[in-house]
């Protein structure tokens, strides 16, 4: 939603925070502990903090490289992206 004077427009694609951020839905967290991984693991295994985990799995957005060393920090391919992020189209160049 964009706050014009009192009134809120919705944009389509996802939900905005408190902060006005957009907010993705992803399914890092259930996937995570389905393999029963800590936020703490995955982020070393990702090479990434744990911090950056905690943000990913509350819906913010993240870069495209970050998404990718999750993926394979999963123990999962490239293609199967969407299982963690949805529709993701651009993991092919990789």
């Amino acid at each position: 939603m964009i706050a014009l004077g009192i009134e809120k427009i919705a944009l389509p694609g996802g939900v905005e925070d408190r902060m006005g951020q957009e907010k993705k839905e992803n399914s890092l967290k259930k996937y995570r502990e389905q393999l029963f991984i800590s936020k703490s693991e995955l982020a070393r295994k990702a090479g990434i903090s744990a911090a950056t985990i905690d943000r990913i799995e509350k819906g913010k957005d993240c870069h495209l490289e970050t998404k990718r060393k999750i993926i394979l920090a999963l123990g999962l391919e490239l293609s199967e992206a969407e299982k963690i992020f949805g529709d993701e189209k651009s993991f092919g160049k990789y």
